[in-house]
């Protein structure tokens, strides 16, 4: 380990009561098998900061979005609990300068494996639920994995694949082809990109949309694309409905 344990509890804004917690949360396996005095090692941890993680944020969705269906509130979940999004906020905290490692796995680069951090960052909020029971640990995860930015981009993630699967199964049904996604164009400067998308339905639809992100343009294309087929097909239902009228 390279990191003062000080340094971190002053990253996370947590003390811990009892370092014995920390410590437990920072030692991989590879270190407890090479100790002579058989540390306990962090899987056990992980397995419950995995709930714990989950119930925080499942609690937190119901509360900040009243409206939105359980479908939804589920994606939004996955993407906040994802290993993408968790092995962010271990390199944003830095865990992998903190961790106890055996020397086979320290030589093998083991400080950087992204799955390692992630199983570290559900210790971590474990041993806070352990030392400071669950409104602590809740506070962590609002502070760390809970932030506003965070939550906003896993509704645009949402919003993204809701759009292109409709569109997806809307063409489907019409026995249509499926659309195709190129990317046009990128513009900017590297900190402001902007990415125009092309979406193509065969030779029967195209349409061009810009985003900040390739998904952001992929979800307006084929939101453009969805409000247009839509028209086409519940137009000729309608025909038919006013001549049996």
């Amino acid at each position: 380990m390279s990191g003062d344990l000080t340094t971190l509890q002053d990253a996370i804004e947590y003390q811990f009561r009892s370092s014995a917690h920390l410590q437990h949360a920072l030692t991989h396996r590879s270190h407890a098998q090479e100790s002579p005095d058989e540390k306990p090692h962090n899987e056990r941890l992980e397995f419950l900061g995995d709930a714990v993680l989950g119930f925080v944020v499942s609690e937190r969705l119901i509360d900040r979005f009243p409206s939105y269906a359980e479908g939804k509130l589920t994606k939004i979940k996955a993407y906040l609990v994802s290993s993408a999004n968790l092995v962010k906020v271990s390199q944003e905290l830095d865990l992998g300068s903190y961790l106890y490692l055996g020397r086979g796995e320290e030589l093998s680069g083991g400080r950087g494996k992204k799955a390692l951090l992630v199983n570290t960052l559900e210790a971590l909020i474990a041993a806070i639920y352990l030392d400071g029971g669950l409104e602590a640990a809740a506070q962590f995860v609002d502070r760390a994995i809970l932030t506003s930015e965070a939550v906003a981009l896993a509704d645009l993630n949402f919003e993204a694949e809701n759009y292109k699967s409709t569109l997806q199964e809307l063409l489907q049904g019409a026995k249509l082809p499926a659309p195709a996604y190129r990317i046009a164009e990128e513009a900017g400067p590297p900190h402001r990109r902007t990415f125009t998308v092309e979406l193509l339905v065969g030779d029967l639809f195209r349409a061009t949309a810009e985003g900040s992100t390739k998904k952001a343009a992929e979800q307006e294309a084929a939101r453009i694309a969805l409000e247009h087929f839509r028209k086409a097909l519940e137009a000729p239902k309608a025909r038919s409905q006013r001549q049996h009228v």
